[in-house]
């Protein structure tokens, strides 16, 4: 045994040193980039023409910075990581030496000059929120309900709300973020929680999965965040409404990637990234060619910036030391993005140790920059021998505890008058929650939350009646949601308001008296009514999610219509099952007779499909034997309905543990090699159902099916993630899409090496390619498949394993683990394959394992 670990430990040490030497090769002989003044770095930023950028902070007053928030007397809180490694191994990162600072500008000069410590000797702290006379935050793996009882600035008090917060001890991977969204609930990434303030209490609930690093929020309450791989998410749908069906598994809405663009534009070389060394990652003059450590999305709300800036989001990449912008844009329901620049940064540096990791807007509406400046910011746990050797031989360890605050203003703004919104009056702040900058608003609404005085509520009531701006009668709302002062006919009137974002959030806010009132119900139903329902937007979804207060008579005749007219849409498709809660197999009958699905299109094909599916998971024996009995009195021949229901019956089994019981063989069953049925269906039928006598064909099921149960399982949900994804372009079928895309069925490219079709769709591909014999090419086809990068690993992995077993290809599953290896190796290339550059690649590779 000791033998073995010799060898290991050996080979490890080989295979270091082999990077450390390749990393060498094709690279810029770099000496040291040692730490600069505040004043020199300040010289070393490029920046969109027509802005300035400012010092706001520097050490000794600030050290280690990762999160900034400003509260309602204009103070910039800082939360500082101090512990972060303070040598390469990381010893030390359990002392106690992070802290909570609080800093002011006195004289109004834009820059601060006083620090209190609010909170010190605390053992890696990450994250805060500023809630009434304290402060929510987060240090050893806990989080704590903090505040200051005299008013000087300092925690006296610190009360553990729940000490399984960080769910990691590696930084890169703990809960953080404590945003506190519209609907008053703090919102966190890379956690399931999200905790609210009931006094005296704090409560926690649970929620999507969501995030690394960083999390952020648009005018409509949507959460923004991203991984560091992928540079931006977002969720197209309020929190936890997709998972109101327990027998469907949505594939879209929570965490949307808005961009599969990686690339990025450094103004210096950045050879001190924990995988420089792979081919790829760094260009002839060693900058980083993509996304390796995204963080902290922010979406601009501020007014400081020109108009053309607001509603955009910036990301952070500290690795390659520089700020991307995106543009956001909406179509319909979804949100994309873009970078306006491609080819030059928002904002990057020639300073090696400018390291962006968190970003606010404050009262004046401007956008402040927390920079840790250091030389590592890679965690010991994953550093790399080649970052190891960076690191030690061009001296990037040391200083430490360094950092800045910058802000991004418009050439020759002058330093602006912070308001104070904590001596606000009520109706002072009920004004301000129309403000045109988002962070008054926000700030308005706590405010107003913890002062909970009746007394605005009325106002509240009188400025959404009076007063322009959508935004503001938003927040309005949702003040009067935490405030108990919501009155549900007045909220039935706002059904009928023009704009969708106002009439959606007054929906929502019905729910809770829908469900207790059910004289409400017809009064909701006569306000849709008169509602158009052809624009997809979000009163529409928002209709779809909140169908269940309505009576199943009136909801599954509002969802029909929804669908009906959108269900080319896949959120769509998602929102309705969801919003069917348990009515999936009344829907479905709905369906079935309605005269609008007479005829057929591949859209309706999918939505028979997933509602099969959730009947099928649901498993209830009556439902499904009168699927059976519909599919014995509507043979294909006759029905365009049989095949998507067939599809779904033959392809839901695998997401069972057990099978459903029927009183007797299905009759589809004995027409086992005729056109109605082919043996592959029957052996999935006779896997998914159990009957008298059908105990021996099981066994001998077993032995033929391929798939472990566990990669049947991701079989099942690939096709749901197929359905969602790929089948616009290549067919609910894998036969390919005139105009779209090739054929998968049968194809070389989907049962061929695994690494190959793994690239194809981390990368993207460009025509023309062969299929089968038959070349394919622009018009026939797009021009490029788009790279599937924001997607993860899991839900690759689920629709390879699908699409390389199914339609007749039978080439096994590729594990999620494969694919993330495949990431990794590959990382740097920014532009899709051509076919024989990628056949080339994949021969070079083999020949390399021989």
């Amino acid at each position: 045994m000791r033998n073995y670990l010799f060898i290991a430990l050996v080979g490890i040490a080989l295979l270091g040193a082999l990077l450390v030497l390749f990393s060498t090769i094709n690279q810029p002989d770099l000496g040291p980039s040692p730490a600069k003044t505040p004043q020199d770095e300040l010289k070393t930023f490029q920046l969109e023409p027509g802005l300035a950028i400012q010092l706001v902070a520097s050490e000794p007053l600030v050290q280690d910075p990762v999160f900034i928030q400003f509260d309602e007397f204009g103070r910039l809180w800082v939360v500082e990581m101090r512990g972060f490694m303070p040598d390469i191994e990381g010893l030390g990162e359990s002392e106690p030496v992070g802290r909570i600072n609080i800093l002011e500008d006195t004289d109004g000069d834009g820059t601060m000059d006083i620090s209190t410590i609010y909170l010190d000797s605390l053992i890696m702290p990450r994250a805060l929120a500023v809630v009434g006379d304290g402060a929510l935050v987060v240090e050893n793996m806990a989080l704590w309900w903090t505040k200051d009882l005299d008013g000087d600035g300092k925690a006296d008090t610190k009360v553990m709300v729940d000490p399984d917060y960080a769910g990691n001890h590696l930084p890169e991977h703990s809960a953080n973020g404590l945003l506190r969204g519209m609907d008053n609930w703090h919102y966190n990434s890379r956690s399931r929680f999200r905790y609210k303030r009931v006094d005296p209490e704090w409560i926690r609930d649970t929620t999507e999965l969501r995030g690394q690093w960083g999390i952020s929020q648009d005018n409509f309450g949507r959460l923004v965040y991203n991984y560091n791989w992928s540079q931006l998410h977002a969720d197209l749908v309020p929190p936890n409404y997709l998972s109101q069906n327990p027998y469907h598994t949505p594939t879209t809405g929570i965490d949307h990637g808005l961009s599969v663009d990686r690339r990025i534009y450094p103004i210096r070389p950045n050879p001190a990234i924990n995988r420089g060394y792979i081919p790829g990652i760094l260009d002839e003059e060693g900058r980083l060619q993509e996304f390796t450590a995204a963080c902290a999305p922010f979406y601009y709300r501020g007014t400081a910036l020109p108009e053309s800036y607001y509603g955009n989001v910036f990301v952070c990449e500290p690795s390659g030391n520089l700020i991307k912008r995106n543009v956001v844009t909406e179509d319909g329901i979804v949100l994309l993005a873009e970078d306006p620049n491609p080819g030059r940064e928002f904002l990057a540096s020639t300073d090696e140790r400018f390291r962006p990791v968190n970003l606010a807007s404050g009262p004046d509406g401007a956008l402040y920059i927390a920079d840790m400046y250091r030389g590592l910011v890679q965690h010991g746990a994953y550093i790399t021998p080649y970052l190891r050797e960076q690191t030690l031989s061009r001296n990037l360890l040391l200083p430490v505890n360094r950092g800045r605050i910058w802000r991004i203003v418009p050439e020759g703004l002058e330093p602006q008058l912070i308001p104070k919104l904590a001596t606000y009056a009520l109706d002072e702040l009920v004004n301000t929650l129309f403000h045109i900058n988002g962070w008054h608003r926000d700030i308005a609404q706590r405010l107003l939350v913890e002062r909970n005085d009746p007394q605005s509520i009325p106002m509240l009531w009188k400025a959404i009646h009076k007063k322009e701006g959508n935004w503001g009668k938003i927040h309005a709302l949702w003040t009067l949601e935490a405030l108990g002062g919501l009155e549900p006919g007045r909220l039935t009137n706002l059904l009928l308001y023009p704009d969708p974002y106002v009439s959606a959030t007054a929906l929502r806010l019905l729910e809770p008296s829908a469900q207790k009132n059910l004289e409400l119900e017809p009064i909701i139903l006569s306000r849709i009514t008169k509602t158009s329902l052809s624009s997809l937007n979000p009163f529409v979804l928002q209709l779809a999610l909140s169908a269940p207060i309505l009576l199943p008579i009136s909801s599954l005749d509002i969802l029909g219509k929804i669908i009906t007219l959108h269900g080319d849409s896949p959120l769509i498709r998602d929102a309705v099952l969801s919003g069917l809660e348990d009515q999936q197999f009344a829907f479905l009958q709905f369906l079935l007779r309605h005269p609008e699905w007479d005829a057929s299109n591949p859209e309706k094909e999918v939505v028979l499909e997933m509602l099969t599916g959730a009947i099928i998971t649901k498993g209830d024996s009556k439902e499904v034997e009168q699927l059976l009995v519909f599919l014995e009195q509507h043979p294909p021949a006759q029905n365009w309905k049989y095949k998507p229901i067939l599809t779904a019956l033959t392809i839901g089994g695998g997401n069972r543990l057990e099978p459903i019981p029927l009183t007797q063989a299905p009759e589809i069953t004995k027409t086992v090699g005729s056109n109605s049925l082919s043996p592959h269906q029957y052996t999935a039928l006779a896997n998914l159902f159990t009957w008298p006598g059908n105990e021996k064909k099981k066994e001998l099921l077993a032995q033929s099916v391929k798939l472990t149960a566990v990669e049947q399982k991701l079989f099942a949900l690939g096709r749901q993630h197929y359905l969602s994804t790929c089948s616009g372009c290549h067919g609910n079928a894998g036969e390919g899409v005139n105009r779209m895309g090739p054929p998968l069925a049968g194809s070389e490219w989907v049962t061929g090496d695994q690494k190959q079709l793994s690239l194809i769709v981390l990368h993207g591909m460009e025509g023309p390619l062969e299929v089968k014999g038959k070349t394919y090419d622009t018009p026939d086809i797009l021009p490029v498949m788009p790279a599937h990068t924001s997607l993860d690993d899991g839900t690759l992995s689920a629709i390879l394993t699908y699409i390389r077993n199914e339609w007749g290809n039978n080439a096994g599953a590729i594990d999620r683990r494969f694919i993330a290896t495949t990431r990794n190796v590959t990382q740097g290339r920014v532009i899709p394959w051509g076919a024989e550059e990628l056949k080339t690649y994949i021969q070079s590779e083999q020949e390399k394992s021989q």
